[in-house]
């Protein structure tokens, strides 16, 4: 793991640019991508060593307790093209540095970057029969993997449509199966972001349009739901408008860009889909068109809603969409907040101790963020990964990670001998 990520460091410019032209990430954003890559492939293999040495146990005279791990044996690591370098890394990494062997399968969109992490761990030491490399269509390969017997667990991060899937085919005992599958899904999320009457909208806004609107709304932390309390309400609707009707929208290698293409044509009819429903269910006040010919570019869209359950404001839209509502007030917007069977990311811009105290102790989110964006989650810093509809297994980048990869094995030894046997020649 150490070595991969010396070999990263060193391919730092290339491999951010090969996440720019193959995900169509914008340069600034394919670069977190790699430094995130590189922050697993540290992090995993520290925490391994920790916790190769077991856990203690309580101890009795005349007896010896042990308490080990070991691996689960064959898994299989399915990857989203969103963060193409970055996830994949965590994933693989995390099963292979606790023993066990992996069969990646990449998204069909970005195995590019997925090859270069491959030939990257092979390089660094991982025997090729450890690390299978096997692109592919989901719905063909991930689907005859999450089935086959050998599979002891699925590491999955993408849609709650398949995450679900997989969770319910893995249930299912196959002749020849010697265990219970154990699954690891990241299933995305409808994000809140929540700003109270004191709110420093001088902070506030630039943070939620850089969190609705980068890298085209195409992360699954992204905000699509902003709820304004009412007395800002107006005011912070006007300036949302302002900066997103100027946000730089072109290639992901030109250095201003911060919305960039959807990943594919799929992407690209399905947010024209919802950019007409939401002609339907709201108010667009926001619809930008002026964006480069040619490619899946998808301008930024604002719209306004007192329908918390219309399809726009709780359908999860990978791409640069984002509803705004109005709350009465504080116990209001947090209602509207915890409205959805997501619980991914979240936010508060706040100055009230109290509000901020009680988002904390009541807003459903796995990562909760106070007067910042809610995107950009740093590896052990704030480890990432929500409940809910939003996935199901511990945090990313966290100290619990690697346990969902590990057999705990206790072994308990009478030391209180009749003697002993003598050796053998």
């Amino acid at each position: 793991m150490f070595r991969a990520a010396a070999t990263m460091r060193r391919r730092r410019l290339e491999l951010a640019s090969l996440i720019c032209y193959e995900a169509g990430k914008p340069w600034a954003e394919a670069d977190g991508d790699v430094a995130e890559a590189i922050d697993f492939l540290e992090y995993y293999g520290r925490q391994a060593i920790k916790l190769s040495e077991g856990v203690p146990v309580l101890q009795l005279p005349g007896e010896t307790n042990t308490y080990r791990y070991q691996p689960r044996g064959v898994g299989a690591v399915i990857s989203p093209w969103n963060f193409p370098l970055a996830i994949p890394t965590g994933q693989v990494a995390a099963p292979l540095v606790t023993g066990n062997c992996v069969v990646f399968k990449p998204a069909e969109q970005t195995p590019g970057v997925a090859l270069q992490l491959v030939e990257i761990l092979h390089a660094a030491g991982c025997p090729p029969d450890v690390l299978a490399f096997l692109p592919g269509i989901g719905e063909e390969v991930g689907a005859h993997l999450v089935d086959h017997p050998d599979v002891s667990f699925v590491n999955f991060t993408g849609s709650k449509a398949v995450g679900l899937r997989i969770v319910e085919r893995a249930a299912i005992h196959r002749p020849g199966q010697e265990h219970v599958k154990r699954v690891v899904a990241e299933m995305g999320g409808k994000n809140a972001l929540l700003v109270d009457t004191d709110a420093d909208l001088d902070q506030a806004v630039p943070a939620i349009v850089s969190s609705a609107f980068g890298y085209a709304g195409q992360k699954c932390s992204a905000a699509s739901r902003v709820i304004g309390i009412g007395p800002v309400f107006d005011e912070l609707v006007d300036r949302l408008v302002g900066a997103s009707r100027v946000i730089p929208v072109g290639h992901a290698t030109e250095m201003s860009t911060v919305t960039g293409p959807v990943i594919d044509a799929d992407a690209y009819e399905r947010f024209g889909t919802y950019r007409e429903l939401a002609d339907k269910e709201g108010d667009v006040v926001l619809a930008r068109d002026d964006v480069p010919d040619g490619g899946w570019y998808a301008g930024p869209t604002l719209m306004l809603t007192d329908n918390p359950r219309c399809r726009t404001a709780t359908e999860e839209i990978f791409g640069p969409l984002a509803v705004v509502m109005r709350a009465d007030d504080f116990d209001h917007a947090l209602a509207l907040a915890n409205d959805s069977p997501y619980a991914l990311t979240g936010g508060l811009f706040s100055r009230s101790p109290v509000n901020i105290r009680r988002a904390t102790e009541s807003f459903r989110a796995g990562n909760l963020y106070i007067n910042r964006s809610i995107t950009g989650a740093l590896v052990g810093r704030q480890p990432f990964g929500g409940f809910g509809l939003s996935g199901v297994g511990s945090k990313a980048g966290g100290p619990d990670y690697l346990l969902q990869f590990v057999e705990p094995r206790v072994v308990t030894e009478n030391t209180i001998r009749q003697g002993f046997a003598p050796l053998d020649d």
